[in-house]
Order: C-alpha cells, then sequence, then structure tokens
C-alpha cells in the first residue's frame, strides 16, 4: 500500500520502520527532521500533511494530544486539505474519545474511512512490532487495514464504533496507573521494612499479584532506570481524559485521581519526562526512602 505517517518520535519511528520492511511505500512527516534512517530505507520525505494525504491511500497519524490531531488533520497544510475519497485516515495517537468521535464525523464527510487505533506496550513493543491495538470505526475498513495493524502490534482487536478504540485506551491507561502505583507501594514497603525488594519481587511475580508491570517496572524501580519508554507527563494527559471523561458520565474514579496526584508530585519534581514507574519517586519522596536504598 501507499501508506503515509506522521509523528515519528519514539513511538512511531519504529512502527514506521515496521511498515517499510513489510513493503509498503512510506510517505512520512514529523515536527523533526524524519529520521535518516526510515528515508534510507526507502521512505519519503514530504513537505506538510496534506502532501502525506496526496501520496498515500492510508494515512496514520501518531501524535502527543488531542490538539495536535486536530491541527495535523484540520489546520493549514492538514491531512483534510490531501484528501481524495475513498482514502482511510488512521489515528494511532491517545487523545480524547469525545475529540474522537468529532473528527471521524468530519473526514466522513470528506468521503473517506476513519479508524481509530490508540496503542499499548511503550518503546518496547513498538520496537519489537508487539503492541496492543484497539481499534474503533467500521469492521469493513477495520479489516482492510488489518495487514498493516499485523505488521505493527501482537494483539489487534476491534472493539467497536470510532471512538471506542480511545476509549479502551483510555481504560488502558487507568489500570497501568494504577498498577504501577500498587507495585510501587508494594516494593516501598518491602525495603523500608528491611527486605531485599529484588527478592521479594521475585518471591510475589510467582504468586497472584504478578503482572508485567511487576516484572518490568518493578525492576525498573529497584535498578533506577527512569529514562523513559513512556513519559509520565504523557500519562498524565491520558488520565485527564479519564477524569475528564468520568465528570462527564457522572463517575468517580477515585484511585485514578490519586495517581494523577502522584504524577503531579513527580512533574513538580523534574519528573514530567521521567518513565511513568517513576511514580515511585512521590511515595519515596514523603517516605525519605528508596527502594533498594535497605532499612
Amino acid at each position: 500500500m501507499n501508506v503515509g505517517f506522521i509523528g515519528l518520535g519514539i513511538m512511531g519511528a519504529p512502527m514506521a520502520g515496521h511498515l517499510i520492511a513489510g513493503g509498503h511505500s512510506l510517505f512520512l512527516k514529523s515536527r523533526r527532521a524524519v529520521p535518516e534512517a526510515l528515508v534510507s530505507a526507502g521512505g519519503t520525505a514530504c513537505s506538510s500533511p496534506a502532501e502525506v494525504a496526496e501520496r498515500a491511500d492510508t494515512i496514520i497519524l501518531m501524535l502527543p494530544d488531542t490538539p495536535d490531531v486536530e491541527t495535523v488533520l484540520f489546520g493549514p497544510g492538514g491531512v483534510a486539505e490531501g484528501l481524495a475519497p475513498g482514502k482511510t485516515v488512521i489515528d494511532m495517537s491517545s487523545i480524547s474519545p469525545i475529540a474522537t468521535k468529532g473528527f471521524a464525523e468530519r473526514i466522513a464527510g470528506l468521503g473517506c474511512a476513519w479508524l481509530d487505533a490508540p496503542v499499548s506496550g511503550g518503546e518496547v513493543g513498538a520496537r519489537n512490532a508487539a503492541l496492543s491495538i484497539m481499534v474503533g470505526g467500521a469492521e469493513a475498513d477495520f479489516e482492510r487495514a488489518g495487514p498493516l495493524f499485523a505488521l505493527m502490534g501482537k494483539t489487534v482487536t476491534h472493539v467497536g464504533p470510532a471512538g471506542s478504540g480511545q476509549v479502551a485506551k483510555v481504560a488502558n491507561q487507568i489500570i497501568v496507573a494504577l498498577t504501577i502505583e500498587a507495585v510501587a507501594e508494594g516494593l516501598l514497603f518491602a525495603s523500608k521494612a528491611g527486605a531485599d525488594p529484588a527478592k521479594v519481587r521475585q518471591a510475589i511475580t510467582g504468586g497472584l499479584a504478578t503482572s508485567r508491570i511487576l516484572e518490568l517496572h518493578g525492576e525498573r524501580m529497584i535498578k533506577r532506570t527512569f529514562d523513559p519508554g513512556f513519559r509520565i507527563g504523557l500519562h498524565q494527559k491520558d488520565l485527564n481524559l479519564a477524569l475528564e471523561g468520568a465528570k462527564a458520565l457522572g463517575l468517580s474514579l477515585p484511585a485514578t485521581a490519586l495517581a494523577q496526584q502522584l504524577f503531579s508530585a513527580c512533574v513538580g519534581n523534574g519528573g514530567a519526562a521521567w518513565d511513568h514507574s517513576a511514580m515511585v519517586r512521590a511515595l519515596e519522596i514523603m517516605a525519605n526512602h528508596e527502594v533498594g536504598s535497605g532499612a
């Protein structure tokens, strides 16, 4: 296929690379310069989102937040200017479900298909083509895009109509944040009580408390490796979507609000760019104790 890819950051660049390796022609645009590795592999750098849309039949977005998606789609020189009936827009960013439904309607009004397909799995999942992809949109459009999703992800699920993929992603981010908080509290308790947190983590990974977050992020907490796979600032954005949605639904999400406050404490200490596993630092500050530092 002729595929456009807009947004070539930590996640987008390896995802686009998998599509090139899969034999597709890629037309690329990023806020920064298009990575030379993608051009060397056969990708074509474009001057604007509109040019990407003109040259591609399927246009994929992988952008930080809702306003970024709106600008790239409908701003001057945006994707909408380059679309023609019959093309498909796939937004793989993690953004507002409510805004997504509006974007889908505007794209449909141009005679084009829309899929929202946010992902979970972080930088490691993107590099290993092992992402979990949650898709909203028409079944026929989902089936047509299936070969592209298969090159980027391991688990691909059609959740429902437009906006459903973003709803699933918000739910995912709630669960991830709360599980990080639980792992952080458990390991901090173990360390403060004088136990070796690495041994405690090893012991409980064989029981009901085991999880990928205990396995991966628990190790980050112990080894103090907080270079981002997924930045706290981005997870904060996702929890804002959850809390805004909960307000609109008349729903209380108290633990989500707590997790957001812990992220805010990290940001207040210069941690917006830390990996989200560094939520443990907020708890450590209150405890005056670091995981792994001994009793």
